[in-house]
Protein backbone atom coordinates (compact mmCIF):
# COMPACT_ATOMS: atom_id res chain seq x y z
CA UNK A 1 0.00 0.00 0.00
CA UNK A 2 2.89 2.42 0.89
CA UNK A 3 4.41 1.38 -2.32
CA UNK A 4 1.25 2.46 -4.55
CA UNK A 5 1.10 5.90 -2.38
CA UNK A 6 4.52 6.54 -3.19
CA UNK A 7 4.63 5.89 -7.01
CA UNK A 8 0.73 6.66 -7.66
CA UNK A 9 1.72 9.28 -10.03
CA UNK A 10 4.22 6.97 -11.99
CA UNK A 11 1.51 4.18 -11.76
CA UNK A 12 -1.27 6.42 -13.96
CA UNK A 13 1.15 7.13 -16.55
CA UNK A 14 1.47 3.84 -17.06
CA UNK A 15 -2.14 3.41 -17.03
CA UNK A 16 -2.69 6.15 -19.75
CA UNK A 17 0.36 4.38 -21.55
CA UNK A 18 -1.02 1.19 -21.41
CA UNK A 19 -4.80 2.31 -22.62
CA UNK A 20 -3.21 4.65 -25.65
CA UNK A 21 -0.91 1.70 -26.45
CA UNK A 22 -3.66 -1.54 -26.31
CA UNK A 23 -6.87 0.04 -26.96
CA UNK A 24 -8.48 -1.39 -30.17
CA UNK A 25 -4.50 -2.09 -30.97
CA UNK A 26 -5.93 -5.59 -33.07
CA UNK A 27 -8.02 -3.36 -35.95
CA UNK A 28 -6.38 -0.19 -35.70
CA UNK A 29 -4.08 0.16 -37.57
CA UNK A 30 -4.56 -2.70 -40.34
CA UNK A 31 -1.69 -5.15 -39.68
CA UNK A 32 0.59 -4.58 -42.57
CA UNK A 33 3.05 -7.01 -44.58
CA UNK A 34 5.94 -6.94 -42.32
CA UNK A 35 4.05 -7.44 -39.32
CA UNK A 36 2.14 -10.42 -41.22
CA UNK A 37 5.79 -11.83 -42.19
CA UNK A 38 6.40 -11.99 -38.28
CA UNK A 39 3.52 -14.01 -37.01
CA UNK A 40 3.66 -16.26 -40.16
CA UNK A 41 7.19 -17.16 -39.80
CA UNK A 42 6.60 -17.54 -35.76
CA UNK A 43 3.26 -19.53 -36.87
CA UNK A 44 6.11 -21.68 -38.94
CA UNK A 45 8.31 -22.01 -36.71
CA UNK A 46 5.66 -23.74 -34.13
CA UNK A 47 4.45 -26.16 -36.49
CA UNK A 48 7.64 -26.97 -38.46
CA UNK A 49 11.00 -25.44 -36.82
CA UNK A 50 11.40 -23.49 -39.71
CA UNK A 51 10.58 -20.18 -41.18
CA UNK A 52 8.47 -19.90 -44.53
CA UNK A 53 11.17 -20.59 -46.70
CA UNK A 54 12.50 -23.37 -44.83
CA UNK A 55 15.08 -22.12 -42.81
CA UNK A 56 15.75 -23.38 -39.43
CA UNK A 57 15.90 -21.22 -36.59
CA UNK A 58 17.42 -18.34 -38.04
CA UNK A 59 18.97 -15.20 -36.74
CA UNK A 60 17.87 -13.10 -39.43
CA UNK A 61 14.71 -13.66 -41.32
CA UNK A 62 14.93 -14.20 -44.70
CA UNK A 63 11.27 -13.07 -45.34
CA UNK A 64 11.10 -11.13 -49.20
CA UNK A 65 14.39 -11.57 -49.18
CA UNK A 66 15.26 -8.35 -46.87
CA UNK A 67 16.46 -10.87 -43.96
CA UNK A 68 14.84 -9.35 -41.41
CA UNK A 69 17.06 -9.17 -37.25
CA UNK A 70 15.44 -11.87 -36.03
CA UNK A 71 14.77 -11.41 -32.07
CA UNK A 72 11.02 -9.91 -32.71
CA UNK A 73 10.11 -13.03 -34.28
CA UNK A 74 11.02 -15.00 -31.77
CA UNK A 75 9.63 -12.73 -28.86
CA UNK A 76 6.20 -13.35 -30.93
CA UNK A 77 6.30 -17.01 -30.80
CA UNK A 78 4.87 -17.60 -27.44
CA UNK A 79 2.02 -15.11 -27.85
CA UNK A 80 1.17 -17.02 -31.73
CA UNK A 81 1.33 -20.29 -29.64
CA UNK A 82 -1.44 -19.06 -27.00
CA UNK A 83 -3.08 -16.95 -28.91
CA UNK A 84 -3.56 -18.66 -32.17
CA UNK A 85 -2.25 -16.46 -35.45
CA UNK A 86 -4.01 -13.21 -35.11
CA UNK A 87 -2.89 -9.10 -35.21
CA UNK A 88 -3.03 -9.53 -30.77
CA UNK A 89 -0.37 -12.39 -31.33
CA UNK A 90 2.44 -10.10 -33.45
CA UNK A 91 1.38 -6.73 -31.58
CA UNK A 92 1.23 -7.42 -27.66
CA UNK A 93 4.93 -7.70 -27.49
CA UNK A 94 5.79 -4.48 -28.65
CA UNK A 95 3.08 -2.54 -27.17
CA UNK A 96 3.99 -3.93 -23.79
CA UNK A 97 7.44 -3.35 -24.29
CA UNK A 98 6.46 -0.17 -25.65
CA UNK A 99 5.03 0.60 -22.25
CA UNK A 100 7.96 -0.93 -20.78
CA UNK A 101 10.12 1.84 -22.31
CA UNK A 102 8.27 4.41 -20.53
CA UNK A 103 8.90 2.81 -17.17
CA UNK A 104 12.81 2.75 -18.17
CA UNK A 105 12.83 5.99 -19.28
CA UNK A 106 11.94 7.21 -15.67
CA UNK A 107 14.12 4.57 -13.86
CA UNK A 108 17.09 6.11 -16.24
CA UNK A 109 16.29 9.83 -15.19
CA UNK A 110 15.44 9.30 -11.76
CA UNK A 111 19.22 7.39 -11.70
CA UNK A 112 20.87 10.06 -14.14
CA UNK A 113 20.22 13.14 -12.37
CA UNK A 114 18.47 11.87 -8.98
CA UNK A 115 14.98 13.60 -9.42
CA UNK A 116 12.17 12.16 -9.06
CA UNK A 117 9.95 15.00 -10.35
CA UNK A 118 11.76 15.41 -13.30
CA UNK A 119 12.04 11.79 -14.35
CA UNK A 120 8.04 11.59 -13.92
CA UNK A 121 7.72 14.56 -16.46
CA UNK A 122 10.30 12.82 -18.92
CA UNK A 123 7.91 9.47 -18.45
CA UNK A 124 4.51 11.17 -19.16
CA UNK A 125 5.91 13.10 -22.23
CA UNK A 126 6.85 9.85 -23.89
CA UNK A 127 3.57 8.21 -22.64
CA UNK A 128 1.79 10.65 -25.20
CA UNK A 129 5.00 11.23 -27.62
CA UNK A 130 3.26 10.76 -31.09
CA UNK A 131 6.69 9.62 -32.45
CA UNK A 132 6.81 6.56 -29.85
CA UNK A 133 2.96 5.80 -29.85
CA UNK A 134 3.00 5.52 -33.91
CA UNK A 135 5.94 2.70 -33.19
CA UNK A 136 4.19 1.02 -29.66
CA UNK A 137 0.60 0.32 -32.02
CA UNK A 138 2.23 -2.69 -34.09
CA UNK A 139 4.57 -5.43 -34.54
CA UNK A 140 7.63 -2.70 -35.30
CA UNK A 141 11.26 -4.25 -34.32
CA UNK A 142 12.27 -0.25 -33.84
CA UNK A 143 10.11 0.20 -30.51
CA UNK A 144 11.65 -3.29 -29.04
CA UNK A 145 15.30 -2.00 -29.84
CA UNK A 146 14.56 1.03 -28.23
CA UNK A 147 13.11 -0.88 -25.41
CA UNK A 148 16.55 -2.65 -25.31
CA UNK A 149 18.45 0.73 -25.75
CA UNK A 150 16.92 2.33 -22.57
CA UNK A 151 16.74 -0.51 -20.65
CA UNK A 152 20.47 -1.41 -21.12
CA UNK A 153 21.63 2.25 -20.32
CA UNK A 154 19.79 2.61 -17.18
CA UNK A 155 21.36 -0.79 -15.88
CA UNK A 156 24.85 0.94 -17.27
CA UNK A 157 23.82 3.99 -15.12
CA UNK A 158 22.83 2.18 -12.14
CA UNK A 159 25.97 0.23 -11.91
CA UNK A 160 28.04 3.34 -11.23
CA UNK A 161 27.05 3.66 -8.02
CA UNK A 162 26.79 -0.14 -6.51
CA UNK A 163 29.09 -2.04 -4.78
CA UNK A 164 31.32 -5.05 -6.69
CA UNK A 165 28.50 -7.92 -7.09
CA UNK A 166 25.64 -5.81 -8.23
CA UNK A 167 27.74 -3.89 -10.26
CA UNK A 168 28.85 -6.37 -12.33
CA UNK A 169 24.80 -7.26 -12.17
CA UNK A 170 23.51 -4.50 -13.39
CA UNK A 171 26.55 -4.66 -15.87
CA UNK A 172 25.60 -8.41 -17.15
CA UNK A 173 21.81 -6.92 -17.27
CA UNK A 174 22.81 -3.81 -19.48
CA UNK A 175 25.25 -5.92 -22.00
CA UNK A 176 21.96 -8.54 -22.47
CA UNK A 177 19.75 -5.16 -22.99
CA UNK A 178 22.36 -3.86 -25.48
CA UNK A 179 22.96 -6.84 -27.29
CA UNK A 180 19.23 -7.22 -27.66
CA UNK A 181 18.88 -4.59 -29.47
CA UNK A 182 21.41 -5.28 -32.06
CA UNK A 183 19.51 -8.91 -32.65
CA UNK A 184 16.33 -6.75 -32.95
CA UNK A 185 17.08 -4.08 -35.84
CA UNK A 186 19.55 -3.24 -37.96
CA UNK A 187 19.98 0.79 -37.03
CA UNK A 188 20.86 -0.71 -33.53
CA UNK A 189 23.61 -1.69 -35.03
CA UNK A 190 25.08 1.53 -35.72
CA UNK A 191 23.62 3.77 -32.71
CA UNK A 192 24.49 1.25 -30.37
CA UNK A 193 28.63 0.98 -30.56
CA UNK A 194 28.03 4.81 -30.86
CA UNK A 195 27.38 5.03 -27.33
CA UNK A 196 29.72 2.79 -25.99
CA UNK A 197 32.27 4.88 -27.23
CA UNK A 198 30.73 8.04 -25.66
CA UNK A 199 30.14 6.13 -22.48
CA UNK A 200 33.84 5.61 -22.66
CA UNK A 201 34.55 9.07 -23.00
CA UNK A 202 32.35 10.83 -20.74
CA UNK A 203 32.82 8.22 -17.73
CA UNK A 204 36.29 7.07 -18.27
CA UNK A 205 37.94 7.60 -15.11
CA UNK A 206 34.76 5.65 -13.33
CA UNK A 207 35.38 3.05 -15.71
CA UNK A 208 39.41 2.43 -15.84
CA UNK A 209 38.91 2.98 -11.59
CA UNK A 210 37.28 0.21 -10.92
CA UNK A 211 38.26 -2.24 -14.29
CA UNK A 212 37.19 -5.56 -13.48
CA UNK A 213 33.22 -5.22 -13.62
CA UNK A 214 33.82 -3.32 -17.47
CA UNK A 215 36.07 -5.93 -17.92
CA UNK A 216 33.47 -8.47 -17.44
CA UNK A 217 30.86 -6.48 -19.20
CA UNK A 218 32.59 -6.38 -22.19
CA UNK A 219 33.60 -10.05 -22.26
CA UNK A 220 29.65 -10.72 -21.98
CA UNK A 221 29.32 -8.58 -24.71
CA UNK A 222 31.65 -10.30 -27.13
CA UNK A 223 30.10 -13.87 -26.00
CA UNK A 224 26.74 -12.37 -26.75
CA UNK A 225 27.72 -10.71 -30.24
CA UNK A 226 29.52 -14.50 -31.65
CA UNK A 227 25.95 -15.89 -33.31
CA UNK A 228 25.85 -12.10 -34.88
CA UNK A 229 28.97 -11.66 -35.80
CA UNK A 230 29.00 -15.12 -37.79
CA UNK A 231 25.86 -14.55 -39.20
CA UNK A 232 26.30 -11.03 -40.51
CA UNK A 233 29.22 -13.01 -42.91
CA UNK A 234 26.39 -14.31 -44.95
CA UNK A 235 25.62 -12.33 -48.23
CA UNK A 236 21.98 -12.06 -47.49
CA UNK A 237 22.76 -10.62 -44.08
CA UNK A 238 23.49 -7.53 -45.19
CA UNK A 239 21.41 -7.39 -48.06
CA UNK A 240 18.93 -5.01 -46.38
CA UNK A 241 21.47 -2.33 -45.92
CA UNK A 242 22.49 -2.87 -49.28
CA UNK A 243 19.24 -2.23 -50.93
CA UNK A 244 18.66 0.97 -48.60
CA UNK A 245 22.18 1.94 -47.96
CA UNK A 246 23.60 5.44 -48.74
CA UNK A 247 25.38 4.06 -51.62
CA UNK A 248 22.65 2.56 -53.29
CA UNK A 249 21.33 6.14 -53.93
CA UNK A 250 23.20 6.95 -57.82
CA UNK A 251 22.44 10.85 -57.29
CA UNK A 252 25.99 11.55 -55.61
CA UNK A 253 27.58 9.44 -58.30
CA UNK A 254 25.84 11.38 -61.34
CA UNK A 255 26.60 14.62 -59.83
CA UNK A 256 30.14 14.11 -59.81
CA UNK A 257 30.05 13.31 -63.63
CA UNK A 258 28.47 16.27 -63.58
CA UNK A 259 31.00 18.43 -61.87
CA UNK A 260 33.83 17.21 -63.14
CA UNK A 261 32.57 17.57 -66.37
CA UNK A 262 32.00 21.21 -65.75
CA UNK A 263 35.38 21.51 -65.11
CA UNK A 264 36.48 20.34 -68.78
CA UNK A 265 39.07 18.07 -68.05
CA UNK A 266 37.76 15.06 -66.31
CA UNK A 267 40.91 13.52 -65.13
CA UNK A 268 42.70 16.65 -63.88
CA UNK A 269 43.86 15.89 -59.99
CA UNK A 270 42.51 18.86 -58.70
CA UNK A 271 39.20 18.41 -60.14
CA UNK A 272 39.16 14.65 -58.65
CA UNK A 273 40.07 15.81 -55.40
CA UNK A 274 37.47 18.10 -54.98
CA UNK A 275 34.62 16.07 -56.40
CA UNK A 276 34.79 12.28 -55.77
CA UNK A 277 32.67 9.36 -53.47
CA UNK A 278 34.02 11.06 -50.44
CA UNK A 279 33.19 14.21 -51.08
CA UNK A 280 30.10 13.90 -52.47
CA UNK A 281 28.37 10.71 -50.37
CA UNK A 282 30.04 12.70 -47.28
CA UNK A 283 27.73 15.78 -47.77
CA UNK A 284 24.89 13.34 -48.48
CA UNK A 285 25.36 11.83 -45.12
CA UNK A 286 25.79 15.22 -43.59
CA UNK A 287 22.58 16.66 -45.20
CA UNK A 288 20.90 13.90 -43.92
CA UNK A 289 22.00 13.77 -40.70
CA UNK A 290 20.98 17.33 -40.40
CA UNK A 291 17.43 16.62 -41.87
CA UNK A 292 16.62 15.13 -38.56
CA UNK A 293 16.72 17.92 -37.00
CA UNK A 294 14.94 20.34 -39.03
CA UNK A 295 11.02 22.09 -37.18
CA UNK A 296 9.22 20.29 -40.61
CA UNK A 297 10.10 16.71 -39.93
CA UNK A 298 10.17 17.39 -35.67
CA UNK A 299 6.98 19.67 -35.59
CA UNK A 300 4.91 20.01 -39.04
CA UNK A 301 4.62 17.24 -41.16
CA UNK A 302 6.66 14.22 -40.17
CA UNK A 303 8.59 11.34 -41.90
CA UNK A 304 7.69 11.45 -45.62
CA UNK A 305 6.28 8.41 -45.35
CA UNK A 306 2.89 7.72 -44.35
CA UNK A 307 2.80 4.53 -42.72
CA UNK A 308 5.29 6.26 -40.36
CA UNK A 309 3.21 9.54 -39.06
CA UNK A 310 -0.19 10.96 -38.76
CA UNK A 311 -1.56 13.72 -41.09
CA UNK A 312 -0.92 17.27 -40.49
CA UNK A 313 1.51 16.16 -37.16
CA UNK A 314 5.37 15.88 -36.72
CA UNK A 315 7.23 13.50 -34.86
CA UNK A 316 6.50 15.92 -31.45
CA UNK A 317 4.00 18.26 -30.16
CA UNK A 318 4.17 22.00 -31.28
CA UNK A 319 4.09 22.95 -27.50
CA UNK A 320 7.41 20.93 -27.13
CA UNK A 321 8.93 23.70 -29.64
CA UNK A 322 8.93 25.46 -26.29
CA UNK A 323 9.73 22.92 -23.75
CA UNK A 324 12.79 22.19 -25.62
CA UNK A 325 13.83 25.79 -26.34
CA UNK A 326 13.34 26.33 -22.23
CA UNK A 327 15.41 23.10 -21.53
CA UNK A 328 18.18 23.81 -23.77
CA UNK A 329 18.89 27.23 -22.02
CA UNK A 330 18.45 26.13 -19.19
CA UNK A 331 20.67 23.00 -19.56
CA UNK A 332 23.34 25.22 -21.05
CA UNK A 333 24.00 26.97 -17.83
CA UNK A 334 24.88 23.74 -16.18
CA UNK A 335 26.38 21.78 -18.94
CA UNK A 336 27.74 18.87 -16.66
CA UNK A 337 29.20 15.05 -17.93
CA UNK A 338 25.48 14.14 -17.56
CA UNK A 339 24.56 16.84 -19.98
CA UNK A 340 26.73 15.90 -22.14
CA UNK A 341 26.16 12.53 -22.79
CA UNK A 342 22.10 13.01 -23.50
CA UNK A 343 23.17 15.92 -25.54
CA UNK A 344 26.29 13.09 -27.15
CA UNK A 345 22.75 10.61 -27.85
CA UNK A 346 20.77 13.38 -29.64
CA UNK A 347 23.33 13.59 -31.66
CA UNK A 348 24.75 10.27 -32.60
CA UNK A 349 20.30 9.25 -32.92
CA UNK A 350 20.00 9.55 -36.40
CA UNK A 351 23.17 8.19 -37.52
CA UNK A 352 21.97 5.01 -39.36
CA UNK A 353 18.82 6.80 -40.45
CA UNK A 354 21.38 9.24 -42.28
CA UNK A 355 23.70 6.27 -43.74
CA UNK A 356 19.82 5.34 -46.27
CA UNK A 357 19.18 7.86 -48.99
CA UNK A 358 15.54 7.95 -47.01
CA UNK A 359 16.17 10.52 -45.37
CA UNK A 360 14.81 11.79 -42.26
CA UNK A 361 13.20 8.69 -41.49
CA UNK A 362 11.66 8.27 -38.62
CA UNK A 363 11.37 4.70 -38.10
CA UNK A 364 14.98 3.92 -38.75
CA UNK A 365 15.98 7.25 -36.34
CA UNK A 366 13.23 6.35 -33.24
CA UNK A 367 15.50 6.25 -30.43
CA UNK A 368 16.23 10.07 -31.16
CA UNK A 369 12.94 10.22 -29.61
CA UNK A 370 14.19 9.53 -25.70
CA UNK A 371 17.07 12.53 -25.95
CA UNK A 372 14.77 15.11 -27.37
CA UNK A 373 12.27 13.63 -24.50
CA UNK A 374 14.11 14.09 -21.80
CA UNK A 375 15.57 17.47 -23.45
CA UNK A 376 11.74 18.88 -23.65
CA UNK A 377 10.51 17.21 -20.13
CA UNK A 378 13.26 19.47 -18.50
CA UNK A 379 11.97 22.36 -19.73
CA UNK A 380 8.46 21.91 -18.74
CA UNK A 381 10.47 20.92 -15.28
CA UNK A 382 11.75 24.24 -15.55
CA UNK A 383 8.48 26.08 -16.67
CA UNK A 384 6.13 24.04 -12.78
CA UNK A 385 8.94 24.52 -11.06
CA UNK A 386 8.82 28.30 -11.87
CA UNK A 387 4.94 28.48 -11.35
CA UNK A 388 5.21 26.75 -8.18
CA UNK A 389 7.34 29.64 -6.96
CA UNK A 390 5.21 32.31 -7.78
CA UNK A 391 4.31 34.03 -4.48
CA UNK A 392 0.76 34.76 -5.97
CA UNK A 393 -2.00 31.97 -6.33
CA UNK A 394 -3.77 33.48 -8.72
CA UNK A 395 -1.43 33.65 -11.44
CA UNK A 396 -0.14 30.06 -10.56
CA UNK A 397 -3.32 28.89 -11.28
CA UNK A 398 -3.47 31.14 -14.54
CA UNK A 399 -0.09 30.09 -15.75
CA UNK A 400 -0.56 25.93 -14.42
CA UNK A 401 -3.72 26.13 -16.16
CA UNK A 402 -2.62 27.72 -19.68
CA UNK A 403 0.29 24.54 -19.75
CA UNK A 404 -2.48 21.89 -19.07
CA UNK A 405 -4.63 23.63 -22.07
CA UNK A 406 -1.74 23.45 -24.43
CA UNK A 407 -0.41 20.44 -23.96
CA UNK A 408 -4.33 18.81 -23.39
CA UNK A 409 -5.00 20.57 -26.90
CA UNK A 410 -2.05 19.26 -28.66
CA UNK A 411 -2.75 15.99 -27.30
CA UNK A 412 -6.89 15.56 -27.96
CA UNK A 413 -5.69 17.09 -31.71
CA UNK A 414 -3.46 14.15 -31.75
CA UNK A 415 -5.58 11.64 -31.08
CA UNK A 416 -8.35 13.03 -32.88
CA UNK A 417 -5.99 13.11 -36.19
CA UNK A 418 -5.14 9.25 -35.62
CA UNK A 419 -8.60 7.93 -35.09
CA UNK A 420 -10.21 9.74 -37.15
CA UNK A 421 -8.43 10.95 -40.22
CA UNK A 422 -5.29 8.88 -40.88
CA UNK A 423 -6.43 5.93 -42.35
CA UNK A 424 -8.70 8.04 -44.74
CA UNK A 425 -6.30 10.46 -45.75
CA UNK A 426 -3.37 8.18 -45.79
CA UNK A 427 -5.58 4.69 -47.06
CA UNK A 428 -2.48 3.09 -47.99
CA UNK A 429 -0.31 3.29 -45.25
CA UNK A 430 -1.33 0.41 -43.96
CA UNK A 431 -3.34 -2.90 -45.83
CA UNK A 432 -7.35 -2.24 -45.13
CA UNK A 433 -9.15 -4.62 -46.93
CA UNK A 434 -6.75 -7.57 -47.01
CA UNK A 435 -8.50 -9.36 -44.32
CA UNK A 436 -11.89 -8.49 -46.01
CA UNK A 437 -10.72 -9.47 -49.07
CA UNK A 438 -9.36 -12.76 -47.48
CA UNK A 439 -11.94 -13.90 -45.46
CA UNK A 440 -14.26 -13.95 -49.02
CA UNK A 441 -12.13 -15.44 -50.85
CA UNK A 442 -11.56 -18.49 -48.53
CA UNK A 443 -15.67 -18.62 -48.33
CA UNK A 444 -15.66 -18.75 -52.40
CA UNK A 445 -12.35 -20.36 -53.69
CA UNK A 446 -13.60 -23.91 -54.06
CA UNK A 447 -16.12 -22.35 -56.58
CA UNK A 448 -12.68 -21.21 -58.49
CA UNK A 449 -10.04 -22.90 -60.88
CA UNK A 450 -7.04 -20.21 -59.81
CA UNK A 451 -7.31 -17.01 -57.26
CA UNK A 452 -5.92 -14.04 -58.98
CA UNK A 453 -5.22 -11.11 -56.66
CA UNK A 454 -3.17 -7.38 -58.16
CA UNK A 455 -0.05 -7.00 -56.53
CA UNK A 456 -0.55 -3.13 -56.55
CA UNK A 457 -0.66 -3.67 -52.50
CA UNK A 458 2.62 -4.80 -50.49
CA UNK A 459 3.14 -7.96 -50.34
CA UNK A 460 -0.11 -9.69 -50.65
CA UNK A 461 1.29 -13.56 -50.53
CA UNK A 462 1.71 -13.08 -46.97
CA UNK A 463 -1.24 -11.61 -45.76
CA UNK A 464 -3.37 -14.53 -47.30
CA UNK A 465 -0.55 -16.67 -45.46
CA UNK A 466 -1.32 -14.83 -42.57
CA UNK A 467 -4.97 -14.55 -42.71
CA UNK A 468 -6.21 -18.29 -43.97
CA UNK A 469 -3.66 -19.54 -41.63
CA UNK A 470 -2.16 -21.64 -44.73
CA UNK A 471 -0.06 -24.40 -43.72
CA UNK A 472 3.02 -23.60 -43.74
CA UNK A 473 4.35 -27.44 -44.39
CA UNK A 474 2.64 -27.19 -47.31
CA UNK A 475 4.25 -23.60 -48.27
CA UNK A 476 7.67 -24.30 -47.40
CA UNK A 477 9.09 -26.14 -50.80
CA UNK A 478 6.61 -25.39 -52.96
CA UNK A 479 7.05 -21.54 -53.64
CA UNK A 480 9.85 -19.64 -55.00
CA UNK A 481 11.05 -15.65 -54.37
CA UNK A 482 11.43 -13.31 -57.76
CA UNK A 483 14.34 -11.45 -58.17
CA UNK A 484 15.25 -8.73 -55.92
CA UNK A 485 13.26 -5.13 -57.51
CA UNK A 486 15.64 -1.83 -56.77
CA UNK A 487 15.21 -1.12 -53.36
CA UNK A 488 16.34 -4.98 -52.54
CA UNK A 489 13.18 -7.36 -52.14
CA UNK A 490 11.54 -10.29 -53.74
CA UNK A 491 7.99 -11.60 -53.41
CA UNK A 492 6.52 -14.57 -53.97
CA UNK A 493 4.24 -14.85 -57.17
CA UNK A 494 2.20 -17.93 -56.59
CA UNK A 495 1.58 -20.86 -53.92
CA UNK A 496 -1.83 -23.41 -54.38
CA UNK A 497 -3.95 -21.93 -56.33
CA UNK A 498 -3.19 -18.32 -55.91
CA UNK A 499 -1.71 -16.29 -58.21
CA UNK A 500 -0.26 -12.55 -57.39
CA UNK A 501 0.27 -10.47 -60.56
CA UNK A 502 0.69 -7.37 -62.19
CA UNK A 503 -1.93 -6.61 -64.39
CA UNK A 504 -1.10 -5.32 -67.62
CA UNK A 505 -4.50 -4.69 -69.47
CA UNK A 506 -8.16 -6.69 -68.49
CA UNK A 507 -8.77 -8.31 -71.46
CA UNK A 508 -5.08 -10.34 -70.94
CA UNK A 509 -5.87 -11.12 -67.38
CA UNK A 510 -9.34 -12.82 -68.46
CA UNK A 511 -7.56 -14.70 -71.19
CA UNK A 512 -4.62 -15.69 -69.16
CA UNK A 513 -6.68 -16.80 -66.34
CA UNK A 514 -10.43 -18.56 -67.10
CA UNK A 515 -12.27 -20.04 -64.29
CA UNK A 516 -10.56 -17.86 -61.80
CA UNK A 517 -11.70 -15.48 -59.15
CA UNK A 518 -9.85 -12.43 -59.78
CA UNK A 519 -9.25 -9.42 -57.31
CA UNK A 520 -8.34 -5.64 -58.90
CA UNK A 521 -8.28 -2.53 -57.43
CA UNK A 522 -10.67 0.07 -58.98
CA UNK A 523 -8.63 1.41 -61.25
CA UNK A 524 -7.47 -1.80 -62.87
CA UNK A 525 -11.02 -3.87 -63.05
CA UNK A 526 -13.16 -2.23 -65.44
CA UNK A 527 -16.76 -0.86 -64.82
CA UNK A 528 -18.25 -2.81 -67.34
CA UNK A 529 -16.82 -6.21 -66.03
CA UNK A 530 -19.26 -8.02 -64.06
CA UNK A 531 -18.05 -7.36 -60.57
CA UNK A 532 -19.49 -9.56 -58.11
CA UNK A 533 -18.12 -8.48 -54.71
CA UNK A 534 -16.30 -5.04 -53.56
CA UNK A 535 -14.52 -4.86 -50.92
CA UNK A 536 -14.14 -2.26 -48.41
CA UNK A 537 -11.50 -1.69 -45.95
CA UNK A 538 -12.38 -0.44 -42.31
CA UNK A 539 -11.76 3.24 -43.32
CA UNK A 540 -14.72 2.83 -45.76
CA UNK A 541 -12.20 3.01 -48.49
CA UNK A 542 -13.19 0.53 -51.58
CA UNK A 543 -9.60 -1.68 -52.28
CA UNK A 544 -10.92 -4.71 -54.44
CA UNK A 545 -13.02 -4.61 -57.27
CA UNK A 546 -13.95 -9.28 -57.61
CA UNK A 547 -14.67 -10.58 -60.70
CA UNK A 548 -15.97 -14.21 -61.48
CA UNK A 549 -14.21 -14.61 -65.20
Amino acid sequence: MQFLKKNIILILILSLAIFLRFYKLDVYPALNADEAAIGYNAYSLILTGHDEHGNAWPIHFQSFNDYKPGLYFYLVLPFVKILGLNEWAVRIPGAALGVLTILFVYLLVNEIFGNKKFALISAFLLSISPWHLQFSRGGWEVNVATFFIVAGMFFFFRARSQRFVEKIFSLALSSVFLVASLYTYHAARVVVPLLGLGIVFFYKKEIFNKIIPYVVFAGITLILLVPLARDLTSPGALSRVAGVGLFADPGPRNRINEQRGEHGDLNNIFTKALHNKAVNYGLAFAANWASHYHGEFLFLSGDAIQRNKVPETGQMYLFDIIFLTIGVVAIAKRFNREWKFITYWLAIAPMASALTFQSPNALRSQNMIIPLIIFSAYGLYQILEWINKNPTRKLKVIYLSTVIILVSWNFARYEHMYWVHMSKEYPFSSQYGVKELVGYVNANQSKYKNVVVTDRYDQPYILFLFYSKYLPQNFQGSHSLTARDNFGFSTVRSFDKYRFVTFTTWDEIKAKYPESLVAGTTQEIPKEANIIKRIYGTNGYEYFDLVAN
